[in-house]
C-alpha cells in the first residue's frame, strides 16, 4: 500500500462516541471540563473475586436492543452519531469501515459458557458472533458501508492503529470515505485478567499520582470520519481537525509490561512529528496513555521527559473519567484531543492527588482553558504496540 499513497491532508468530518460519560460530543466536553471521574461500581456481570473494582460502565438506557452483542451495540450508537455528524450518506459513497477491538464477542460467550455450565445450553449464535471481525461485517451491512473493511487488534492502540489504516485507506484510493474507530465491552476476561496481572487498582486509577496502583476498566465505542481535504471541501462538509500524522513502533520488550526506559514511546512520538512534518516546539500538549498503572506511567514520562527536555507542554491523562476502554480507548482519545481543539480547552487529570517525581512529567490536574493549535495522543498496548497520532487544528 505504501508505495501507491499520495500525500494529501486527511481531515475529521464526523465525530461519534459513547462512553460511561454519556453519549455524544457535548456531554463528553461537560464531563472533562468538569474534570468528573465516572468510574462507579460493576453491575454488568457478577465477579465474587473482583466486583468490588470501579469500571466505567455504559449506561443501559443507551441500549436500543439488549440481545445485540454489547461491543456491536457500542459501535452501532457511535458510528451512527459519526455519519450524522459528518452529513454523510452512506450508501451514495464507497466509504470504508476500519474498527479497532480487544473482546469482540467475548461478553456472549462468557454467558454462554455459563449458561453451558448451568446445563442450559449452548446458544448457536454464540459462533458467529465471537470473532472480533464478526462485529466490524455486521456493522458495515447494516449502515450500507461498501469500501474495505478492516478489523485492528493491537491490544490498547487498537482504536488509534485503526484511525492510522484509516488515513492509509484514503492516500491509496481505495475509498471515498473512512470510519475509523474503536469499541469494546467490559467482560470477565479483561476484568478478572487484568486483575490477576496485578494491573488493576480496586479504588479507581491515578495516573502519574504518587500512591497509583494499576488502571480501571471501562467500555464504549468511538468513530471518526475521516475524507481527504480537498474532498470535504467539495461536498461543503464541516472539518473538525486535520490528522496530521501517525507513528508505529513496536517494542517486542514483554507480552504485558512496558519498556522500563519508553524507548518505543518516544520513538512513536518522534515518528507522528516527523510525519506531521513538524517539531517539538509546535506541539502544545499531550494526551498520555496514563493508565495509572505503576510501570506505564514511569516509563511514559521517561519518554517524554527525553523528547521535550526543559520544554514540557502540558499533559494529561483522561483514563480515570472513562476507565481504561481497551480497543475504544485510543479513538476515544482522538476525540477527546479533537474537542480540545476545536473547543479550546485543555483536560486535567481525575484521579491525580500527589504527582509521582519519578514520573519525570508533571501532569495538569484541572482543566484549563486554551487555544491548542497541535497535539499529540499517546496509545501503547500489549507487546510495545505503540501508536501516536498528531492532530492539527484547521487554521493552524
Amino acid at each position: 500500500m505504501a508505495s501507491v499513497l499520495e500525500s494529501a491532508p486527511i481531515v475529521l468530518t464526523g465525530l461519534g462516541v459513547v462512553s460511561a460519560a454519556g453519549r455524544g460530543l457535548d456531554a463528553t466536553e461537560a464531563t472533562l471540563r468538569a474534570g468528573r471521574s465516572c468510574l462507579g461500581p460493576l453491575t454488568r456481570f457478577p465477579s465474587p473475586r473482583n466486583g468490588h473494582h470501579r469500571v466505567g460502565e455504559v449506561a443501559q438506557e443507551w441500549i436500543a436492543d439488549p440481545a445485540e452483542p454489547r461491543t456491536r451495540a457500542l459501535a452501532r450508537l457511535a458510528l451512527a452519531d459519526a455519519l450524522d455528524d459528518a452529513r454523510l450518506e452512506a450508501r451514495t459513497r464507497r466509504i470504508a469501515l476500519v474498527l479497532g477491538t480487544c473482546t469482540g464477542g467475548m461478553p456472549e460467550t462468557e454467558e454462554a459458557i455459563e449458561s453451558q455450565l448451568a446445563g442450559r445450553g449452548f446458544p448457536e449464535r454464540v459462533w458467529s458472533e465471537h470473532p472480533c471481525g464478526a462485529t466490524t461485517h455486521a456493522l458495515a451491512e447494516d449502515f450500507g458501508l461498501r469500501g474495505p473493511r478492516f478489523t485492528i487488534s493491537t491490544a490498547c492502540s487498537s482504536g488509534a492503529q485503526a484511525l492510522v489504516i484509516g488515513r492509509d485507506v484514503l492516500l491509496a484510493g481505495l475509498a471515498d470515505a473512512v470510519v475509523a474507530g474503536g469499541a469494546d465491552a467490559l467482560c470477565r476476561l479483561t476484568l478478572n485478567g487484568f486483575a490477576s496481572l496485578f494491573a488493576t487498582d480496586p479504588k479507581g486509577c491515578r495516573p502519574f499520582d504518587v500512591e497509583r496502583d494499576g488502571m480501571s476498566l471501562g467500555e464504549g465505542a468511538a468513530f471518526c470520519v475521516l475524507e481527504r481535504e480537498d474532498v470535504a471541501l467539495e461536498r461543503g462538509a464541516r472539518i473538525h481537525v486535520e490528522l496530521a500524522g501517525a507513528g508505529n513502533t513496536c517494542d517486542a520488550f514483554h507480552p504485558t509490561a512496558p519498556e522500563p526506559d519508553g524507548r518505543g514511546a518516544e520513538a512513536a512520538m518522534r515518528a507522528a512529528l516527523r510525519d506531521a512534518g513538524s517539531t517539538v516546539d509546535a506541539v502544545d500538549y499531550v494526551n498520555a496513555h496514563g493508565t495509572g498503572t505503576p510501570g506505564n506511567d514511569q516509563a511514559e514520562g521517561r519518554a517524554l521527559a527525553r523528547l521535550f527536555g526543559t520544554r514540557i507542554p502540558p499533559v494529561s491523562s483522561v483514563k480515570a473519567i472513562f476507565g481504561h476502554t481497551l480497543g475504544a480507548a485510543g479513538a476515544i482519545e482522538a476525540i477527546v484531543c479533537s474537542l480540545g481543539l476545536a473547543r479550546g480547552f485543555l483536560p486535567g487529570t481525575s484521579g491525580l492527588t500527589r504527582f509521582d517525581p519519578d514520573c519525570e512529567v508533571e501532569p495538569l490536574t484541572e482543566t484549563v482553558t486554551a487555544s491548542p493549535r497541535f497535539v499529540l495522543s499517546n496509545s501503547f498496548g500489549f507487546g510495545g504496540n505503540n501508536t501516536v497520532l498528531a492532530l492539527r487544528r484547521r487554521d493552524a
